[in-house]
């Protein structure tokens, strides 16, 4: 088999290795799109939960095949364009790749992953100096990655910072709403004894400690203690490689529309690392260490044009598949990802940029070369570099010229610290209860993760609107009267019961109505247009992680419905938390919403939102409503958030505890009280 380059010469893996590691993702994959409709840490029956059927009757139109050959819509299968690059990028030998296909889809993978990982441990017998050369290179990259992971930890006093200023906007929230008595003042809260998460089992989400779980692959497998860390690090960071390199063959059937880094590919790394027993901020390391390599070689090449006319320069770019801008500045390379400067690269990782501090003091010149050199080599395709390129100004450039289908604002704003450092990962947080501009950023602003975060500023006039008529009536006789009465629980168990409402009530919320269509209207559109913005790939191709509350949520919701009517996969979406959202159950395509998120998928409600069953009252007769119960459709995570949600409003300041228990890093799903232990990986 021909490559552009010798694998074989770079990698620090021996041929037996590299099959193993091409194995244990074959495997992982595969899980990976089972989970999306029989997620982990639910009680299925192990069997049923192993069976290939599971994959090809929910993706191939209730088919089952006993071939994975057979099975077009399985991830696994050539079509996807998923694997075989990376079969191709690690040089396994063309003819074992159906027999792992044909593996990673048949029996359980319980039955195959202590295996692989015990080939993998086994040591390649070759004394030679080059075998010597790869040890050494294995622990320089270790170091290296350990160092990033230090660089990229949170920084304490920013963090108590954070939640010292989250409290703030707590306090003046509380203290704005509390006329309406929905809200509790702060005063109010300060008496209140403290309050836990409730865990809705029945709908399918656990709260156990990590160690006591049910289901073997959330669990680390036994077979990883035979490997160094050095090991493990080197086998994830090849794997990320490969998956970025996209060695894709001409494939007309192919259904992937995209290079870059796959949301299934990174869901699928998710669980591979689960295996290993490597915490998955190690792995976002790895991905900065990767993304920093690509940057680099992308510099040399670049370098090679400067003497070439720039408009020449430009159009071989554009043809390599870098659409965004790749200029040479002062020596330093500022590699478009979404429209952002990612770190700056002078030779292999010797420049980079001073927020990521340097790792040349702390393992040495030497070690630090060696690091340096392999990773360059490992990633060294400009093909990498060109996964995540971004069309057009990126996300932050992102503002209407012009009024949209209706929609008058719609704009991307960055939050938090990640931006200008390359990260191969990007969030998108929709707020859509609002009473003031400030209420489209500082819910979000108090997160503690590695991802490049973004705001979407929308609709801004329409949003205040519908919330202060909300908040008007809130504090309205009549509605401050059945507060009083203690009748508003048993009007909302009522209606979804027997689907009536106290004609006094009807009549008082009248002058709500027109307020909310608006708005519900105008969030149906900029969902489209968020489906648009992500089918462009403004925000580089890089996994996307959707996250929305009240009217916010729906807009999501709107923008996977979108993307489903033409993507036939979870490409770019890896996972999705909607919370107290305005979406009827009943009339909605929640499976083709599902569809198009790779991992988690979570619906966050409270059973005690009466104020959205007001608002929403129209579909809440007849359709039922995601906000307040939960959605039984397979592969939705329902969380019952209603201890942690006084009212509707109260998502302003409250998401960021709830995401906080969600742990969305973790694999597996997660709801822990602020009771329990934090899970450690």
């Amino acid at each position: 088999m021909s490559t552009t380059s010798s694998t074989t010469a770079t990698s620090f893996l021996s041929a037996t290795q590299r099959y193993a590691a091409g194995a244990l993702f074959a495997i992982a994959l595969h899980q990976a799109q089972i989970h999306q409709t029989r997620p982990l840490g639910l009680s299925h029956d192990d069997s049923e939960q192993e069976e290939r059927t599971s994959c090809s009757s929910s993706h191939s139109n209730g088919s089952s095949s006993d071939s994975v050959s057979e099975a077009p819509d399985l991830w696994i299968h050539e079509n996807s364009g998923l694997l075989r690059p990376v079969f191709r990028f690690l040089e396994v030998e063309s003819v074992a790749w159906t027999g792992l296909e044909e593996t990673a889809g048949g029996s359980p993978a319980k039955h195959h992953v202590g295996a692989f990982l015990r080939l993998l441990s086994e040591e390649s017998g070759n004394a030679s100096s080059s075998s010597s050369q790869s040890s050494d290179q294995e622990v320089a990259l270790s170091k290296a990655v350990d160092v990033m992971e230090e660089t990229m930890g949170a920084n304490p006093v920013s963090s108590q910072s954070k939640k010292e200023k989250h409290k703030e906007y707590e306090t003046q929230c509380r203290e704005k709403l509390s006329a309406g008595s929905e809200v509790k003042s702060t005063s109010e809260v300060e008496n209140d004894p403290p309050k836990t998460a409730k865990d809705d089992h029945s709908a399918d989400v656990s709260d156990a400690p990590r160690d006591s779980g049910h289901n073997d692959d959330e669990e680390p497998v036994e077979e990883e203690k035979m490997l160094s860390n050095q090991r493990k690090v080197t086998v994830l960071y090849e794997i990320l490689s490969a998956c970025l390199a996209d060695r894709r063959e001409e494939n007309k059937k192919c259904t992937r529309k995209r290079n870059g880094y796959d949301a299934r590919h990174r869901v699928a790394l998710r669980l591979l690392a689960t295996w290993l027993d490597i915490k998955w901020t190690k792995m976002e390391a790895i991905e900065l260490m990767v993304a920093c390599s690509a940057m680099a070689v992308a510099k040399e090449e670049a370098s090679k044009e400067e003497t070439k006319s720039p408009k020449s320069k430009w159009a071989k770019w554009k043809r390599g598949g870098i659409i965004g801008a790749a200029a040479i500045t002062g020596g330093t390379l500022l590699a478009i990802t979404g429209g952002l400067a990612a770190p700056a690269i002078a030779a292999g990782f010797g420049a980079l940029a001073p927020t990521l501090g340097t790792i040349i003091p702390v393992i040495g010149a030497s070690g630090f070369a060696a690091a340096a050199s392999a990773a360059g080599t490992v990633a060294g395709s400009v093909a990498v570099a060109a996964s995540f390129g971004a069309a057009g100004a990126g996300l932050a450039g992102t503002k209407m010229a012009r009024r949209t289908g209706s929609v008058d604002e719609f704009e991307f704003k960055a939050i938090g610290d990640n931006h200008n450092q390359g990260r191969l990962a990007v969030g998108i947080m929709v707020s859509g209860c609002v009473f003031d501009e400030e209420d489209f950023i500082k819910p979000w602003e108090g997160q503690n993760d590695n991802l490049e975060r973004y705001a979407l500023h929308w609709e801004s006039k329409n949003l205040i609107a519908v919330s202060t008529a909300i908040q008007d009536w809130l504090t309205s006789r009549i509605a401050m009267e059945f507060m009083r009465q203690g009748a508003m629980l048993t009007v909302l168990s009522t209606l979804l019961v027997a689907l009536a409402w106290p004609a006094t009530l009807l009549a008082a919320t009248d002058f709500i109505d027109s307020k909310w269509t608006i708005a519900i209207d105008r969030a149906d559109k900029a969902g489209k247009l968020l489906a648009e913005v992500l089918l462009k790939g403004l925000q580089g191709n890089r996994p996307v992680t959707l996250v929305g509350y009240s009217l916010g949520a729906r807009l999501i919701f709107k923008c996977l419905e979108t993307l489903a009517e033409t993507e036939h996969s979870a490409e770019v979406v890896e996972r999705v938390v909607l919370l107290g959202a305005p979406i009827s159950i009943k009339d909605q395509k929640w499976e083709a919403a599902r569809k198009m998120v790779a991992g988690r998928f979570v619906n966050a409600y409270s059973t005690g939102d009466w104020t959205l069953g007001v608002a929403f009252r129209a579909s809440l007769l007849t359709q039922g409503l995601a906000g307040i119960q939960p959605v039984d459709v397979p592969g939705i995570e329902n969380v019952d958030v209603t201890d942690l949600v006084e009212g509707h409003s109260s998502y302003l300041w409250a998401t960021q505890q709830i995401l906080e228990q969600l742990e969305l890093d973790a694999y597996y799903h997660v709801f822990r009280g602020p009771n329990l232990p934090e899970h450690t990986d």
